[in-house]
């Protein structure tokens, strides 16, 4: 009777088996999506922050191609950054004010993920005329950067404010990258493995830096 039973039973328990599955999926994927960052093309960032050649874009924005020079004299670009997630800034060596926090902030996260390959950070020279690459080396070994892991950069200034208005949207100030033109933000932007925006920081902010780290890890989550 119980052999029975047992088999009459057993479409029923193939049934709630194969529905517990569907909805343990289902429900990861609900959870997965409510945990996903947001990808942010110009149309999504205050229209002041953005170039006026970008600002209608609505979706498919990506970090434009860049070179640039670090702090070793060494050529930088797009390829350093192939498949990482990174965290871009924009700042100057002489400054005395909201940098200093910055990069005392920076180089918490540089410690934090200092073995984590996935993770790298980049700085741009607001005033790349002044911070040579000498300048760049003297403040890169003040700060703790480490080497493959930060780049502290210098170039063109005109490509560096492009970089700035068109590609990262991280600065109130227009300007195209003129002599008199200058430009300052606190903002640190996140930047995940297709050359996306998924999150911006307010780089002088301690509660910032928290959040940033538990982005990184929702962002993580999307590659595995």
């Amino acid at each position: 009777m119980n052999l029975s039973f047992f088999k009459k039973s057993i479409p029923t328990l193939i049934f709630l088996a194969i529905f517990s599955v569907v909805g343990i999926t289902v429900f990861y994927h609900l959870l997965s999506n409510e945990e996903r960052l947001k990808i942010y093309n110009p149309i999504d960032v205050n229209p002041k922050l953005v170039d006026a050649s970008v600002k209608n874009i609505k979706k498919n924005h990506t970090i434009s191609d860049f070179k640039l020079t670090n702090q070793n004299g060494d050529f930088i670009t797009n390829e350093n950054y192939k498949d990482k997630i990174y965290i871009a800034d924009f700042f100057f060596t002489r400054c005395q004010t909201i940098c200093i926090r910055m990069a005392y902030n920076m180089s918490e996260l540089q410690e934090y993920y200092k073995m984590d390959d996935d993770i790298m950070f980049l700085s741009h020279s607001v005033t790349p005329v002044i911070d040579s690459v000498s300048v760049l080396k003297e403040y890169a070994l003040n700060k703790g950067v480490i080497d493959g892991k930060w780049n502290v950069t210098t170039g063109p200034k005109k490509h560096i404010y492009d970089l700035a208005r068109k590609s990262y949207f991280a600065v109130l100030d227009e300007g195209n990258g003129d002599d008199n033109d200058f430009i300052h933000t606190e903002q640190f932007v996140l930047i995940d493995k297709k050359r996306r925006i998924r999150g911006y920081y307010d780089g002088t902010k301690k509660e910032d830096m928290e959040k940033i780290k538990k982005d990184i890890e929702i962002l993580k989550r999307e590659y595995k």
